[in-house]
């Protein structure tokens, strides 16, 4: 029988463990009380295609007229708030409420009057169009 150590592994599991436990209990402590917000940043998965940037988030819960779209030069701004609906008690809040906002250096150079924004299934999806000296352009090697 071959009994091998693996400390990294061994310390990979401790590290899974230690996290698992203060995901489960010591987060709870955090988080605010019923009703009060605080600031909170929903994921966004960015793409490239050929002719453009997307930026897809998850914003669900939220009305088009909660969310603020701002691009500066090279600097896109997703903005807005989720709002706890008053009146409602809760014995638990697990989602977060409050005001939210993500910045993104963009780096290329974005033709601005074709950027479109569409909501959909609580999510957002930001399109933006590369200029036209941005887009990739393929070129033919001539063999001499």
């Amino acid at each position: 029988m071959d009994l091998r150590w693996f400390p990294l592994e061994d310390m990979a599991n401790l590290r899974d463990r230690i996290n698992s436990i203060f995901e489960e209990h010591v987060r709870e402590h955090l988080r605010p009380a019923a009703g009060e917000a605080r600031e909170w940043a929903p994921r966004v998965d960015i793409y490239e295609t050929e002719a453009s940037l997307v930026f897809e988030s998850e914003l669900p819960g939220l009305s088009r007229d909660d969310i603020e779209i701002e691009l500066d030069g090279d600097r896109l701004t997703i903005k807005g708030a989720r709002k706890l609906p008053e009146g409602r008690e809760c014995m638990r809040v697990e989602r977060l409420y409050g005001p939210f906002r993500r910045s993104f250096a963009i780096g290329v150079p974005i033709e601005q009057g074709g950027v479109t924004a569409a909501y959909r299934d609580g999510v957002l999806t930001v399109t933006l169009p590369k200029a036209k000296q941005a887009q990739a352009r393929q070129v033919k090697v001539k063999v001499e």
